[in-house]
């Protein structure tokens, strides 16, 4: 979006959409932001001076002289905030620090067991977060937004768990509510499909306009980026491949011959049912990822085969929305080029053409940083959305 474009549409921009004029990084002078915006030099300078003020915005040097003092120039400063980013796994905890850029500044991970529970799990989360925003590098910075990744699906306008199969007890729970009791900011909750897109697409993919991010893990689910901007839906389940119909096929296992989900097919967890029939001692997904790197033959060609039938459910998603770009994550899509190479298969024989003519099916770059980065995005984009921005402003001034 171009700078002009961001103003179009608001005949008098407030000092938030002053500041997304500043969010590329590039300082500005005063009266070149009176040539983006239109506003008269006097309503521009009240509002920079607003976010001046605020911390928002910083000295930045002085332009060159065209004749006269040099104009003093202003940018965005990412340091004027901090975010407690959090990517909660089946079996690890990663909380993270980051600033306004999205910028990770301290990361810790530790086993956790999300069954445990919300309180027990959320408790060592916000403790882990205390002990980060104690640290000598980050201790002057204000903390002003939580965000949380949780391994199913939520409620995104509450934060609140909605029936999630492999976290017993998190069932709408209040989870924003819950860390707000520690920490007095907003909290925002998605489902960890979503912040690893959002996270993949900043760090690997920021051109992409249209991408889809696969998750094969105990689960499958997708986060959806189109017109670059993250897919929900109405009520927060967009991207749930893992309860699409797959048709039967006789190469798949098991051999029932019906309908099936695609998570009952390709998931971890089923192919290490698979492996059992084989007579392998096969339990998890960690099960499975160690016979693949070990070059197991039969985990190798029950995750290729499980590659095919994601690539059903993604070549029906191609023709629909037609990605640039498909990146395959989770602990199976990570584990050598196996699941890549079943669901290239499929997907380039079974969508059109026209829809695959310039598609990139990929492996995961980012991997774990992708999680927290994401998180981390997605508060910055609540926190320094214009509205918010003025609110704050507003809040500062009474």
């Amino acid at each position: 979006m171009s700078d002009q474009d961001r103003v179009n549409g608001s005949t008098a921009p407030g000092s938030g959409e002053i500041l997304q004029l500043l969010l590329d990084g590039r300082a500005r002078t005063k009266a070149d932001l009176v040539h983006l915006t239109g506003l008269a030099r006097s309503t521009v300078s009240s509002r920079v001076d607003a976010l001046l003020a605020s911390g928002l915005a910083v000295p930045a040097g002085e332009a060159a002289s065209t004749g006269g003092r040099p104009p003093a120039r202003i940018a965005f400063n990412p340091r004027a905030g901090a975010i407690v980013a959090v990517d909660l796994g089946a079996s690890h905890g990663t909380v993270a620090l980051a600033d306004l850029s999205g910028s990770i500044l301290l990361t810790s991970t530790h086993p956790l067991d999300i069954a445990a529970g919300p309180v027990e799990v959320l408790d060592r989360v916000v403790a882990e977060a205390a002990v980060l925003l104690e640290h000598d590098s980050v201790r002057d910075i204000p903390l002003v937004g939580v965000g949380i990744g949780v391994p199913g699906p939520v409620e995104h306008s509450t934060g609140r768990p909605y029936n999630p199969p492999i976290m017993p007890g998190w069932d709408r729970f209040d989870v924003p509510g819950y860390v707000q009791r520690t920490f007095d900011v907003p909290v925002l909750v998605d489902n960890d499909v979503n912040i690893l897109a959002l996270g993949e697409h900043a760090l690997s993919y920021p051109d992409a306009r249209d991408l889809v991010f696969v998750k094969v893990a105990t689960g499958i689910g997708a986060g959806i980026i189109a017109g670059g901007q993250l897919q929900r839906g109405a009520q927060g389940s967009a991207g749930d491949m893992g309860h699409v119909r797959v048709p039967y096929s006789p190469d798949s296992s098991p051999a029932a011959k019906e309908d099936r989900d695609l998570e009952a097919l390709a998931s971890g967890t089923a192919i290490a049912a698979t492996l059992r029939e084989c007579g392998q001692a096969t339990e998890s997904s960690a099960d499975v990822v160690a016979l693949i790197r070990a070059g197991n033959a039969a985990a190798i060609e029950a995750t290729r085969q499980a590659g095919r039938d994601v690539g059903e459910v993604l070549a029906s998603m191609v023709n629909l929305l037609n990605p640039s770009v498909i990146i395959l994550g989770g602990s199976i899509g990570r584990a050598g080029e196996h699941l890549l190479a079943g669901v290239r298969e499929v997907v380039y024989r079974r969508s059109i053409t026209l829809a695959t003519q310039h598609l990139a099916i990929v492996q995961t770059q980012g991997g774990e940083r992708a999680a927290v980065l994401g998180a981390a995005i997605m508060v910055t984009r609540d926190v320094l959305a214009p509205a918010n921005v003025d609110a704050r402003l507003s809040a500062a001034r009474r």
